[in-house]
């Protein structure tokens, strides 16, 4: 594995090296790319502020399939890879049982053989991973050092502040990309309104039915052929209802 750079360096390579994304990139995120981005921020921030750390990954799950990750050095996303693998290391253990996980030096360390071949291999002596509960979402934030025994403090001070920030920024990310949908949902409807209606107006007229009635019978055309209501009712109004007499009938009883 490629020498990690240390966290007090200013170079540009070693800039470079401990970021996931450029600024560059960063200009153009949207807003689904928040979790990255969000990530990425706490294991930048977590490797500046600890000493002995040559390296970190953020990871976030909601129990579902996704789990996004970001990593300081590419060389610790084979870290990751073997545990999603597998299914167990430090950060599952962490997952599950919500609370940190140390292995203060894996060349004695025998829990998880295949983790503890490829950090071996990277030079990685220690490791400790932190989980952050918040709602039903789980960050946790992954820690490395060349030095057995050197990040049994990391779990406190900035570390706890940095994750806890991290966890409800995201769920607030969450939150407001939902309302965010919301309001686009409700947006379309209101757009549509008005074109439904004259399409009831056109049933109501063809048929003799209430507008409760008009409208159940747009509903209907549109369940039956899989387009939405809106759709069916600029059909509707673009023909003004002519030929649908049948299809009117056919779903109104």
């Amino acid at each position: 594995m490629r020498q990690y750079v240390p966290a007090d360096q200013d170079d540009d390579t070693a800039h470079v090296g401990r970021h996931l994304v450029t600024p560059g990139q960063r200009a153009t995120e949207t807003e689904s790319e928040l979790p990255d981005r969000r990530l990425s921020e706490l294991a930048e921030g977590a490797l500046r502020c600890t000493t002995e750390c040559c390296g970190a990954v953020a990871t976030a799950t909601d129990g579902t399939d996704g789990r996004p990750t970001a990593v300081t050095h590419p060389d610790l996303a084979a870290l990751v890879s073997v545990q999603d693998r597998f299914g167990i290391g430090p950060i599952p253990a962490a997952e599950e049982g919500g609370d940190p996980v140390d292995a203060s030096d894996l060349l004695n360390d025998r829990r998880w053989p295949d983790y503890r071949a490829i950090a071996l291999d990277s030079g990685v002596r220690s490791s400790i991973t932190i989980p952050f509960r918040c709602g039903d979402l789980t960050v946790t934030l992954s820690l490395y050092s060349f030095r057995a025994g050197s990040l049994e403090a990391a779990p406190h001070g900035p570390i706890r502040a940095l994750g806890d920030l991290a966890a409800s920024c995201l769920v607030r990310d969450r939150s407001y990309q939902a309302a965010l949908t919301e309001v686009d949902q409700l947006g379309s409807a209101l757009r549509s309104r008005p074109v439904v209606d004259q399409a009831c107006g056109i049933v109501m007229h063809v048929l003799g039915c209430s507008p409760d009635d008009a409208f159940t019978v747009l509903r209907r055309i549109s369940q039956r052929t899989n387009r939405k209501l809106a759709d069916v009712a600029s059909a509707v109004v673009e023909r003004r209802g002519r030929g649908l007499e049948r299809e009117f009938s056919a779903v109104s009883d």
